[in-house]
């Protein structure tokens, strides 16, 4: 008797509407990246990973959560234990990770990486390595040979303003066809609370201006002198990661006040924080109007609880939770200030706390201005929330409040290539959703009327909201 594996074609897809509307509307879409933390200098080298730890495992923090969770030892996750230690310990945590969307994205990324089909436990491990690691020699699993599997049209990596992208360069002249843009992130230039980095960062800013930064004037100009030098290079996209919007703030002298104050090695109380993340936000926003970009803004993440253990193994090593944070007055604000003056960009909003659903969703909807179908973007579901049901309650708050039909759909925000197939775990949550709405007669049997829109929200409504797969 044939066994159906784990990973098979009705995977997700609870109604034969929803295969249907998978198959002929979802599965074959190229895919659009707007957000990911891939390293630009793993796609430059064209990188071969030499075994599944490298290419799994390497900078997870999310599996390092589930395996501390399990009981395993921070040596297997971020220490010095053997790549094959390392993975074995991940292995024998697979079967506790039932119900987490780890078991799902694991054996989907086996499935269409090696076409490994076997569940991964402390039994298969050895021999799910061996198997992994021969394929690994080939073409096909490269940097570029998996962007190019996978039909990755556009990339958009994270990039600080003081980087130098000349990895990006690189890979302009690769002849690689997936074309690979870089994506401001200046989180670092609103650190005033923290002197030490703040000032080591503008040093490194003075650097790539080749120019003093003695002033908040010269400051804002050396900004825009990167700003210039980013688009230059093709960039068409910020991105912010911050715990709530700040409200805007226009004391240009206390601005600067606050500013000459750390530059002198003296932290910004939060109230003086605040006041400067308001300003420069508003600045920058104003900036990435004048230029076409589109300002993306991630909101409601709690940072680096374990102070412990942020001392012992830096940032983004798996201590960050959902946050608390009142969000929609300062957003709001925020969002008005640029509108008044007809400087607001394409805007895509994340929450983070799924309890924002419902406020961010109505929240673009004060700030359409009928210049760009879907303008403001409620994005998809963002880390702890980029799994099914947070995937589901993203899209059920966008239906109900505003135009599914205009979404720009899925992002990886990974630092993994093998990351790919959570575009067709999202494709998969959402052909089940919509068939699951064909079935119940909410919407009418009609693929004629359905497909476009599938085939819009997977690819399609990137493609024309953000334009970068048409740059000259």
């Amino acid at each position: 008797m044939k066994v159906t594996p784990f990973i098979h074609d009705r995977f997700l897809l609870q109604s034969q509407t929803a295969v249907d509307l998978y198959e002929q509307f979802a599965a074959k879409e190229p895919i659009f990246d707007f957000h990911c933390h891939l390293p630009p200098e793993d796609i430059a080298s064209n990188r071969r990973f030499n075994d599944l730890f490298e290419i799994w495992l390497e900078g997870d923090h999310y599996k390092w959560r589930a395996m501390r969770s399990n009981g395993v030892a921070e040596t297997y996750c971020t220490g010095d234990a053997e790549p094959i230690e390392k993975f074995k310990a991940w292995a024998g945590t697979v079967p506790h990770t039932l119900r987490n969307p780890l078991y799902h994205w694991t054996h989907l990324e086996l499935a269409r990486y090696f076409e490994i089909h076997d569940l991964l436990s402390e039994s298969t491990a050895d021999a799910i390595w061996q198997r992994a690691g021969e394929q690994l020699q080939g073409e096909s699993l490269t940097t570029h040979g998996i962007l190019e599997r996978f039909d990755v049209r556009v990339v958009c990596t994270t990039d600080d303003p003081v980087d130098d992208l000349r990895h990006h360069q690189k890979i302009a002249t690769s002849g690689l066809s997936t074309q690979v843009l870089p994506a401001w992130r200046p989180d670092k230039a609103f650190a005033v609370d923290t002197p030490e980095s703040f000032n080591g960062w503008v040093q490194r800013l003075e650097a790539a201006t080749g120019s003093q930064i003695g002033s908040f004037e010269a400051f804002l100009v050396a900004l825009e002198a990167r700003l210039d030098f980013f688009h230059q290079q093709g960039c068409r996209l910020s991105d912010h990661g911050l715990s709530q919007c700040p409200k805007p703030f226009d004391d240009l002298s206390t601005v600067t006040s606050i500013y000459d104050a750390v530059r002198q090695g003296r932290a910004a109380d939060e109230v003086s924080r605040n006041q400067f993340v308001g300003y420069l936000l508003t600045w920058l926003g104003q900036a990435y109007a004048k230029r076409g970009w589109t300002m993306q803004l991630h909101l409601g993440a709690l940072r680096n609880n374990n102070r412990r253990l942020l001392s012992a193994l830096g940032p983004d090593t798996g201590f960050d939770s959902i946050g608390d944070q009142p969000q929609g007055q300062a957003l709001s604000a925020f969002l008005d200030g640029l509108d008044a003056s007809d400087q607001l960009p394409k805007t895509i909003l994340y929450n983070l706390n799924p309890a924002d659903n419902y406020l961010f969703a109505t929240m673009i909807g004060n700030f359409q201005d009928g210049t760009l179908a879907g303008k403001v973007q409620l994005g998809s579901g963002w880390w702890f929330l980029d799994q099914k049901e947070g995937m589901e309650w993203q899209m059920n708050a966008l239906s109900n409040l505003g135009l599914l039909s205009r979404f720009v759909g899925m992002v990886t925000d990974s630092r993994s290539f093998m990351s790919y197939p959570r575009h067709e775990y999202f494709r998969r949550v959402l052909c089940n959703l919509i068939g699951q709405d064909v079935e119940q007669g909410l919407i009418p049997d009609d693929a004629d009327l359905i497909g476009p829109m599938i085939r819009q929200i997977c690819y399609g409504n990137a493609d024309s909201y953000l334009g970068l797969n048409h740059l000259e």
